[in-house]
């Protein structure tokens, strides 16, 4: 994970020497929008020079805090009282300094002299990486995608040295593909982080009781596109207001009003489409039903209200005629609601969950008393996936176990990889014996304290355990990365499949069936393989799968990592028809991934699971013993 603050440039003059001749009222403050372009630029053109992920990382986040800052951040830093930024560290804080002083920073104009910034376009056609992109720009003048599309197609880019006639090709193929993609969509974290620093800001004006997100991020949608905003407010004039100056905003919009609601769309900086629309108070409900969505949903949900003579709209239920027409003037009759639940209950249904409105049966199932009560959150008592810093995590095992004991969980399934993932550190059997030391230790340890109440705050109180678990791989021959004897040492084995995804479908179907089949198994890591936008689903025969799952009883993971949500919400429901229970997961690498079950938890939903379905919602003893009755195993 990126370090939370960024260090000084090796190659940079101390900061302490910085030009201050041009520091007085003469310098023009730059506003937040400008500062916030001026760091995204400079971690676009890192990125073309190759620089560690950190370090780019660490000026795009700098740029978000500055573009959502409430404060004028130049100004501050000119009083000499510079704003509280997160992400900020020493490097960054010093360039403010010097652009609040100066108007200018000498970093940025260097590496605008190395590569342009417009280069960055480059860096989305498959197989093109910065250095690449930085030759072709230095050899060639390439900085645009056209620009490149005809070079490739006139046969110039393989006099670049490195770049042969099959790369040419490969790049071509690449920009084909960047042609054909849909809209770039957000994973939830990022839409999320993005939501947090809206409502933040909108929550600031006046007259504001809530700022909710809508549309499908509400609905928990594995991808956002555009992001719906929600204000309950009595001073819509001033929300709209204080959106549109700020600093985080790149281009205004339509925006307007009707009957005291207010609406607005604004396209964000280096960022998606936001749409607003404010609430009078205390008539949220239909808002709040209408633009949550989806729009099939709420077709089904206008056909029921005109069946019971009612037109509805985000405005509330009004009166039929008997021509079919909503009454107008004095006969018109109007009926709004504060929650979602009562405008249900006026179309004669129980409440439905916002992860269910997608016209997937559930209109029928409300009708017919069948909707299922999903899983919550707070239903879990424990993660079965989570990796340490003796394979591929951040953290080592103690840290990590301890911080599974302060949320309140039961246990954790340490789950670091095996020996044949060399790429991730995989544990030899020696190196397994060691970790199960220490291990052993660690749940002594939490058990005297236990004993002596002397747990940390917010324990579960049935105590917490570490769990000794793997993340097996399953070989490209179709073996298991270690033998049985070593196998049924372990608490709990999750196994995946990492390498040999291009293989035809009967030879990963034969791996996953090796798997399924062990009686050590216990779980299914990320069954599908996919990461959203960037790997595609393994070639697999579901059904078949799904069966073989059930039968053996071998748990399929709903991964909560937003890059994989792995089962999707369809292969749930599928799977769950064939018998299948599931566990929810974080796969944490890093201390903030821990909150990845949050979306797990929105995909389990989705798919219509109930805490019955979910295995690790059981207390320990119960979990251990549902893992433990696996036909085979003693």
């Amino acid at each position: 994970m990126a370090p939370e603050t960024d260090a000084l440039d090796p190659d940079e003059p101390p900061y302490e020497v910085r030009p201050r001749a041009s520091r007085g009222d003469d310098v023009p403050l730059l506003g937040n929008d400008e500062l916030a372009v001026i760091f995204f630029e400079i971690g676009d053109m890192l990125e073309l020079q190759g620089e560690l992920p950190f370090k780019i990382g660490a000026y795009r986040r700098a740029a978000d805090s500055i573009a959502h800052s409430a404060t004028d951040v130049a100004a501050g830093y000119r009083s000499g009282a510079p704003p509280d930024l997160a992400g900020v560290g020493k490097a960054i804080d010093e360039k403010l300094a010097e652009l609040a002083d100066t108007g200018r920073l000498r970093y940025h104009e260097r590496l605008r002299r190395q590569v342009p910034p417009s280069l960055v376009t480059l860096l989305s056609v498959p197989g093109l990486g910065p250095r690449t992109a930085g030759d072709l720009w230095r050899a060639l003048g390439i900085s645009s995608l056209d620009e490149l599309e005809a070079a490739a197609r006139e046969g110039r880019l393989r006099t670049v040295r490195g770049i042969s006639e099959r790369t040419e090709k490969r790049i071509l193929e690449g920009l084909d593909q960047v042609r054909a993609r849909p809209a770039k969509r957000m994973r939830l974290g990022e839409a999320q982080d993005i939501l947090a620093r809206m409502s933040l800001l909108l929550a600031g004006a006046p007259g504001v009781r809530e700022v909710l997100a809508a549309g499908s991020f509400r609905r928990r949608k594995e991808t956002i596109g555009d992001l719906d905003v929600l204000v309950e407010t009595d001073q819509p004039a001033e929300v709209i207001e204080r959106l549109h100056a700020s600093a985080a905003v790149e281009k205004v919009g339509g925006h307007g009003g009707r009957g005291g609601q207010h609406r607005t769309t604004v396209q964000l900086l280096r960022g998606p489409q936001l749409d607003l629309m404010t609430m009078p108070v205390g008539l949220t409900g239909t808002y709040l039903v209408h633009f949550t969505g989806s729009a099939a949903h709420n077709v089904r949900l206008r056909e029921r209200a005109r069946d019971l003579g009612w037109s509805l709209s985000e405005h509330g239920f009004v009166r039929l005629g008997d021509d079919g027409e909503p009454l107008t003037g004095d006969a018109a009759e109007r009926r709004t609601f504060a929650t979602e639940t009562e405008v249900y209950d006026f179309l004669g249904l129980p409440y439905i969950a916002p992860e269910l409105r997608e016209d997937r049966g559930e209109i029928e199932a409300a009708l017919a008393g069948r909707l299922p009560s999903l899983v919550e959150l707070e239903d879990l008592q424990g993660d079965c996936h989570t990796h340490s810093n003796w394979s591929d995590g951040s953290k080592p095992i103690n840290v990590w176990a301890d911080a599974a004991r302060r949320r309140g969980y039961a246990y954790q399934v340490l789950t670091d990889h095996s020996v044949s993932l060399t790429i991730a550190n995989g544990l030899d059997p020696r190196r397994v014996e060691q970790q199960r030391v220490i291990i052993a230790e660690l749940n002594e340890r939490y058990a005297r304290e236990e004993a002596a109440g002397e747990a940390p705050e917010g324990s579960n109180p049935s105590g917490f355990r570490l769990l000794h678990g793997c993340e097996m791989e399953i070989r490209t021959d179709g073996r298991l990365d270690y033998d049985d004897a070593l196998l049924a040492r372990f608490d709990v084995v999750v196994a995946s499949l990492h390498v040999g995804r291009k293989q035809p479908r009967a030879q990963l179907m034969a791996r996953y069936m090796t798997a399924l089949r062990s009686p050590h198994v216990d779980i299914i890591a990320h069954p599908s393989g996919r990461k959203i936008g960037m790997r595609d689903d393994l070639d697999l025969d579901w059904d078949a799968f799904y069966r073989a799952a059930a039968e053996t009883g071998t748990l399929l993971e709903i991964n909560g990592s937003d890059e994989r949500l792995d089962l999707d919400d369809r292969r749930i429901r599928a799977a769950l028809d064939a018998g299948v229970r599931f566990t929810v997961d974080s796969d944490a690498h890093y201390m903030n991934e821990w909150d990845n079950v949050v979306w797990g938890i929105g995909l389990a939903r989705r798919g219509w699971l109930e805490k019955k379905d979910v295995a690790n919602t059981l207390p320990r003893d119960a979990f251990l013993a549902l893992v433990g009755e696996k036909p085979g195993r003693t």
